[in-house]
């Protein structure tokens, strides 16, 4: 049976490596369990190379690795092999756990607790990780899930004829239940964690049209309805419960404007939505490493809060490493393993999960928890001595919700009599499921000056390519994360493909 399912994944990989004959493409593979391994490192040269996936997948393009003799793969308590580039490559490449040699690992005759090592990394952190100004060219992949779980939406009244439970049952309807959207760029992210830049040199965006074609229509009928029936120098009163807000009829119209933008993806414009989501969820991802002031994952500046345990040693990009289980005391939110290195006591990789809700509210119906908080943080030490992200893979998991009435109210003050012109009430029932997941891989690193910094530039009206299936071809040529078999797969059913 294994024999069979080696083959048959061999046959797999050669058939999708034909389809794409300038990408190396392969799994590294535990020899003994026959197991995939994730983040395995894919050295092409000194500081440059990949990480393979979840599913232990990689791909390389076949002119990054021509000016090289081999490849090097390692994993965390694998030996490394390297792998001549004038052979090749196989599509299941197999490495071997690797026996621990203490002596050879633990260089220090220093017989240190664990308290004294957590010192050590918390000593260090300013000397061990880079601060400074750089350049980071990277690849970031954005993986966002929603679940709406119910959506109600009670028709109570309305003195504009075509706004009636008809219409809202209509539009309840039509918003999707389920909803998946990837997206990738190849950028160059200058800066620090206090200021940045970005440029994006290609990106790409991978969803089912079909659904927000479905909400665009119904943001032009509402803007329809809205100009046939509503002054536009009339104010619109917006009450739920005790609160309500006043605004202008044209600013409203504008935002539906807005709001049919951002459905095609924001493509024009000052600073196109793509760009912008992907300049802030960087700037999020960086601030929230484990070393930085006020980062949620606070598992070494409060320390306090934690367990450690010493488990065990391994090798870890050729260096030893300490391997430390932490647990949170009360007061800490996160389980999970340090990879401590052994003479400069910098983490070069970390593991977590939260154990715990990390935020909840409900306040006069309206409801938000962060439920999941999960990842692995890869650091790799530069030609400057300190320590920068090499990659990050980060899922956060929430649940929103919202259960009030909802008062749309028109008042005119230049009409004579009464100042209310049109009201339309509903109460909303509405509970929503969002997953999001993150992933970057930084290829090359460099320390700029502040003039490098001012003379970078952004492109922030870059355009996306809208994709309706995964297409191989796309980044051809180009190094990026692997993508998992759910991208892979991911495809508009035959006759929904929507005009692009």
């Amino acid at each position: 049976m294994g024999i069979l399912k080696n083959s048959l994944a061999l046959l797999i990989f050669i058939g999708y490596s034909s389809t794409i004959a300038q990408t190396v493409s392969a799994k590294v593979i535990d020899k003994k369990t026959n197991t995939p391994i994730p983040y395995a490192t894919i050295q092409i040269a000194e500081n440059q190379g990949v990480v393979t996936n979840e599913e232990g997948s990689f791909s390389i393009p076949l002119d990054k690795i021509s000016t090289t003799d081999s490849i090097y793969i390692s994993s965390m308590g694998y030996e490394k092999i390297g792998i001549a580039v004038k052979n090749s490559i196989d599509s299941l490449i197999f490495i071997q756990p690797k026996a621990i040699e203490l002596n050879s690992v633990f260089i220090s005759n220093k017989n240190l607790t664990i308290d004294e090592i957590i010192d050590q990394v918390d000593e260090n952190l300013e000397k061990n990780y880079r601060s400074d100004l750089s350049k980071n060219k990277l690849f970031f992949r954005e993986t966002n899930t929603s679940f709406i779980k119910k959506m109600a939406i009670d028709f109570k009244k309305s003195t504009i004829e075509e706004i009636d439970k008809k219409l809202v049952d209509s539009i309840t309807k039509v918003i999707p239940r389920n909803s998946v959207f990837y997206a990738e760029a190849l950028c160059n992210f200058y800066g620090n964690v206090d200021k940045q830049k970005l440029h994006v040199i290609k990106g790409a965006r991978l969803y089912d049209k079909n659904n927000n074609g479905s909400m665009e229509s119904i943001f032009k009928k509402m803007e329809r309805i809205f100009r046939d029936n509503v002054k536009p120098d009339s104010y619109l009163k917006i009450r739920s419960g005790l609160f309500s807000q006043k605004v202008q009829v044209d600013s409203i119209l504008t935002a539906n404007e807005d709001a049919a933008d951002f459905v095609e993806g924001m493509d024009d414009g000052k600073e196109n939505f793509f760009f912008r989501t992907r300049k802030m969820n960087l700037k999020n991802i960086f601030e929230e490493t484990f070393f930085q002031s006020g980062s949620k994952l606070n598992v070494i500046r409060n320390s306090g809060r934690y367990n450690f345990e010493n488990l065990d040693y391994t090798i870890l990009n050729d260096v030893g490493v300490y391997v430390i289980k932490f647990t949170p005391k009360r007061r800490g939110d996160f389980k999970g393993t340090l990879y401590v290195n052994t003479q400069d006591y910098a983490v070069m990789r970390i593991d977590y999960q939260n154990v715990k809700r990390l935020r909840s509210f409900n306040l006069l119906g309206i409801s938000f928890e962060e439920n999941g908080y999960r990842g692995t943080s890869i650091f790799a030490k530069g030609s400057d001595g300190k320590y920068g992200i090499k990659f990050i893979e980060k899922v956060t998991e929430n649940k929103f919700g919202i259960d009030r009435p909802l008062s749309i109210i028109e008042k005119n003050k230049h009409v004579k009599g009464k100042r209310k012109q049109n009201q339309v009430s509903m109460r909303l029932d509405v509970i929503s499921y969002a997953k999001n997941k993150y992933e970057v891989i930084v290829f090359d690193t460099k320390n700029i000056t502040q003039q490098e910094y001012a003379e970078s530039t952004e492109n922030k009206n870059v355009k996306s390519t809208y994709l309706s299936r995964y297409d191989p071809e796309f980044w051809k040529g180009y190094t990026i994360i692997e993508p998992n078999t759910a991208i892979k797969q991911f495809t508009i059913p035959e006759g929904e493909i929507p005009s692009q």
